[in-house]
């Protein structure tokens, strides 16, 4: 989320936000031509109707402590609670489920989507990002973030490098990251395929697990155009590469065995594969119009996993007296992982990897929303942020046997963004 509504040079923090595209940069931006500290401060909260809902809080502080060299820090704090859906198919019928400890079941209601209400999370994240000049027009960052959650772990680092050309009008650069994440799950990490065990089963705390913790390195790679096309137009380009190795599967989702009337005969944990190579190009236009500004993007990525989506991006940013608003629309469209399935029918013989997870499942969003803004005593900004969300799961060409006709299986997610932020 940006916190900030400066205008600083922008050749000066291109770096920053260059590796802020890899995932790893502060969210701050740096106050210009002051020594002083600068404050960036966000709530956020985030609501699912009747599944999950997040609160999250963001401090971040910014200093240059001499020409062109910025310290950026940043603190952020979140929970989560509610329900998520495990990837089970609805059922004309009561379905009962393992909890992810072992310790205990929950009912689902008949046609309803099944959803596991133990979902329950929070975490801290801490960023530091320094970026100072290396040579005539080249620029440096380094930066480095620890993320702790109560099953997961994760600690990357960052690099980047960008090289001023033509009166500063040009800019290429080159970042890099690493992450290195450890993945520790309640009740365990489940053997992929194995069936889920009911508590009736006798203590179903500790079966089928391959072990406590698993890990996953993440590099990622970044090059970067920036080109000042005239005094109203700025562009820039990006191609980033990702290559993860290692445990990738969702121990919390589960794949349905179906017979050939749609009833369910058990429920399977999900796999997926241990490596995953991403690409994405990324174009973004921002134009001057006479007292606006408008704000273009459009990313596509593709993946050796089959995954393939489209993002497009719009924001209007309109000037008003001692104060701004800006409308936003986002649409977003995802084919279907080579290993997606909503279900697995008995019989049929297993698939090298499966998952019933909408989120590498087919799907289209829709985001709409504004942001409106008021300048304050002191060089400081209140901004509040308001938008809708609807995520619509689609069938990517699957039949439905029997029951499983007459019940939602690809069911739409809607959802609120509320955010209020204040910067001094």
């Amino acid at each position: 989320m940006q916190l900030s509504n400066k205008k600083p040079n922008v050749a000066k923090l291109l770096t920053l936000a260059t590796c802020s595209l890899l995932g790893t940069a502060p969210d701050a931006i740096a106050a210009e031509d002051t020594n002083q500290w600068r404050f960036d401060t966000a709530l956020m909260y985030y609501g699912e109707s009747e599944r999950v809902t997040a609160v999250e809080g963001i401090i971040a502080a910014s200093k240059e402590f001499s020409d062109q060299e910025f310290l950026n820090l940043k603190l952020t704090l979140d929970t989560l609670t509610g329900a998520s859906a495990n990837g089970a198919v609805a059922q004309p019928n009561v379905q009962t489920f393992t909890r992810p400890s072992g310790r205990g079941s929950y009912d689902i209601e008949a046609k309803d989507t099944p959803l596991d209400d133990t979902f329950r999370d929070s975490r801290v994240q801490v960023n530091a990002q320094w970026s100072q000049p290396l040579a005539e027009n080249y620029l440096g960052s380094v930066g480095a973030y620890v993320s702790s959650e109560h099953d997961y772990f994760s600690l990357g680092f960052n690099a980047n490098i960008a090289r001023e050309f033509y009166n500063k009008n040009t800019t290429l650069s080159f970042g890099i990251a690493a992450a290195q994440d450890q993945i520790s799950p309640e009740g365990g990490l489940p053997t992929p395929f194995s069936e889920m065990l009911t508590v009736q089963d006798g203590n179903a705390n500790g079966l089928n697990r391959l072990g406590a913790d698993d890990d996953k390195t993440t590099v990622d790679l970044l090059f970067g155009l920036t080109q000042v096309i005239n005094r109203k137009m700025i562009m820039q380009f990006n191609y980033s590469y990702s290559q993860v190795d290692g445990y990738q599967t969702d121990p919390y989702k589960i794949v349905s065995v179906v017979d050939n009337n749609g009833y369910a005969l058990r429920q399977l944990y999900e796999s997926r594969p241990d490596s995953r190579n991403k690409n994405s190009v990324f174009w973004q236009t921002k134009y001057h119009l006479t007292n606006s500004v408008i704000d273009f993007s459009y990313r596509y990525l593709w993946d050796d996993w089959d995954v393939k989506s489209h993002t497009f991006d719009v924001r209007y940013h309109i000037p008003l007296e001692g104060a701004y608003i800006e409308p936003h629309v986002r649409y977003y469209q995802q084919q279907a992982a080579e290993f997606y399935q909503p279900f697995l029918l008995d019989g049929e013989p297993s698939p090298e990897n499966i998952s019933a997870d909408y989120r590498v499942g087919e799907m289209n969003g829709l985001t709409l929303g504004v942001k409106y803004a008021m300048e304050l005593e002191g060089d400081s900004e209140l901004a509040f942020r308001l938008e809708f969300f609807q995520q619509t799961p689609t069938n990517p060409g699957f039949e439905t046997p029997g029951v499983l006709a007459d019940v939602e299986l690809f069911e739409s997610v809607s959802a609120v963004v509320a955010q209020i932020s204040y910067s001094f």
